[in-house]
């Protein structure tokens, strides 16, 4: 007797949204919303966008247009709605009385998404911490979703037993997590103080999720990290060495991508890991310069940065994904020290970005042309190490170097 397969029948849901006023960007924040129900395995059955002057603050969206959701549930045979917003815990409770169904929120879709893919044990801690935070301030509004036995979208990471805890046994462990990441950060922190005194500059990938950041990772450095076309295909960071010539190195650290209205649980939880950005000698800014979003996106990036309160540093540019545009358009981003056009998927572009970042590595240092005596001669590794050794000559008095040198080797 054959063996059939059944699959999982995936979720079908309902997006609601609302524009608080004309030419906002509530049509292209719920298209980004389906992309991301899609990426935490849902299926969109239809989609409504109410203009109200400003949002509900008892239903999220006017009682007329419940009762128009009400009706396309009913017609589409959806499980369950998603909003384009963060719910309050009397939104929430309030939309499920009212439609008898499973209500969800962006920040709980993004939460999901992130819970699938957190690989590592620090990713780990830092998604159930954001999600039981989540959770901690909607306990009075979560209702009939706290017993919630169906599973589905918005029920992974710590799981109903989690969930069903009360405000004080979440607490209890939200500081072990805490504890924990405290832990990971320290950790963290010595890893960066080794690599300030190694000398090696580091550069952090910062940009808008799916804009290729792991995909240029791997074209300069092999490092192998997961490309899909999907929302946060990768969330842990990955450092990578990249090989100058000269043998100058530079490591890049590849960080979680940005989206709208990313959730202020996530930025906390993950302020340990986006703060490799801060503490980087350089920020490569990766944008997707075939998005018809790209403007919006870009200022998305700056206005995370800036939460996070990382400035001062040079930003480079890159414009990726160049090889889909169908002619070449002018890119500009005026707030970067250099922009390049590039495509990190067929290498174009991505030599004169190791010459400008050989560029950027030699501001500062000085070109110098010294005949060291044999007994120092140990400061040549130094040199490659921290400058760019360009000759290397060995004579009877000594040996002949010509190299860019950081300050500290001006006076040898």
């Amino acid at each position: 007797m054959p063996l059939y397969e059944v699959g999982k029948e995936a979720e079908r849901v309902i997006l609601v949204g609302v524009s608080e006023q004309d030419g906002d960007d509530a049509e292209d924040s719920i298209e980004e919303l389906k992309e991301l129900v899609r990426t935490a395995g849902a299926v969109v059955a239809g989609m409504i966008i109410q203009k109200r002057e400003k949002i509900h603050p008892g239903t999220y969206v006017g009682t007329g247009k419940v009762k128009e959701i009400a009706e396309l549930l009913a017609d589409t045979d959806a499980t369950g709605i998603v909003c384009d917003d963060e719910l309050s815990p009397a939104q929430l409770k309030n939309l499920e009385e009212l439609l008898e169904t499973k209500v969800m929120d962006r920040t709980l879709i993004i939460l999901d998404i992130f819970a699938a893919r957190a690989s590592t044990s620090e990713g780990k801690i830092q998604v159930e911490l954001a999600q039981l935070k989540y959770r901690l301030s909607r306990l009075t509004g979560l209702g009939r979703s706290l017993s919630r036995l169906g599973g589905g979208i918005g029920t992974r990471g710590p799981g109903e037993k989690k969930l069903e805890m009360d405000r004080r046994l979440i607490n209890s462990r939200v500081a072990q997590l805490n504890r924990e990441l405290k832990e990971v950060k320290m950790h963290r922190e010595v890893n960066r103080q080794q690599r300030k005194r190694s000398g090696i500059p580091v550069a952090a990938i910062v940009g808008y999720t799916n804009a290729g950041k792991s995909t240029l990772l791997n074209t300069l450095t092999s490092a192998e990290v997961l490309e899909e076309d999907q929302l946060f295909a990768t969330l842990d960071p990955t450092t990578r060495v990249l090989e100058l010539s000269g043998d100058q190195e530079m490591l890049l650290t590849d960080t979680v991508g940005f989206i709208r209205k990313l959730p202020h649980h996530l930025i906390d939880a993950f302020r340990s890991t986006l703060e490799e950005a801060k503490y980087a000698d350089l920020i490569l800014h990766v944008v997707d310069a075939s998005n018809p979003q790209m403007d919006k996106q870009i200022q998305i990036v700056y206005d995370t940065l800036q939460r996070l309160e990382i400035k001062g540093q040079k930003i480079v540019t890159v414009f990726n994904k160049t090889d889909l545009l169908e002619e070449s358009l002018p890119l500009h981003d005026f707030r970067a020290d250099e922009t390049l056009h590039i495509s990190a998927k067929t290498g174009y572009g991505l030599e004169e970005l190791k010459d400008r970042l050989e560029k950027i590595l030699r501001e500062g240092k000085r070109l110098i042309e010294e005949t060291i005596s044999y007994q120092k001669a140990g400061i040549i590794q130094d040199i490659r190490r921290k400058g760019e050794l360009l000759q290397e000559e060995y004579r009877e008095d000594g040996i002949f170097i010509r190299a860019y040198v950081p300050a500290e080797f001006y006076y040898m």
